[in-house]
């Protein structure tokens, strides 16, 4: 996972860190995840190509009483290795159904304004809300806009 958060941002995607970013910041970073996802705060799912994590994405949800039916969805990553093979598209379409399946209603993101990103998002029916400025470094430490998306999610069908 360490690999794959280095070869993400280092490939220039804006996920929150600076270029370049070391391994071991990377690995430090994951290992403070693990407190969120033991507690349930936090779910995380990886793509792998044997034992090589190639995307993966989360899902942080809150924890205030008024907001248990909402979950953001976190760090959709591919490695710049595996891009344009649908990986991404079924990373989030992965995350969809969980937070369906939980009950959640409505997901939201940011990211940032102009990315590729934003053709994933917009192509899988997300909508954009509105964007900030200067509201994160890129990699290289120059200040972007981000773009906040929302999508309703069907309550997933139950079954007996």
């Amino acid at each position: 996972m360490a690999d794959l958060l280095v070869g993400t941002v280092n490939g220039g995607a804006s996920v929150g860190f600076l270029a370049p970013l070391g391994r071991a910041q990377a690995l430090a970073w994951w290992q403070e995840r693990a407190g969120e996802v033991t507690a349930g705060r936090l779910v995380v799912w990886a793509a792998l190509d044997g034992e090589r994590v190639l995307g993966t994405v989360s899902l942080a949800f809150p924890g205030k009483p008024n907001s248990r039916h909402r979950a953001e969805l976190v760090k959709l990553m591919v490695h710049p290795d595996a891009r344009g093979r649908g990986l991404g598209r079924g990373l989030l379409a992965t995350a969809e159904a969980a937070a369906a399946a939980a009950g959640i209603t409505l997901l939201h993101l940011d990211t940032e304004t102009g990315s590729p990103a934003e053709q994933l998002y917009r192509s899988a029916g997300w909508t954009p809300a509105g964007a900030i400025p200067d509201y994160a470094a890129d990699p290289g430490g120059v200040l972007r806009p981000t773009t906040i998306y929302y999508k309703h999610v069907p309550a997933a069908a139950l079954t007996r």
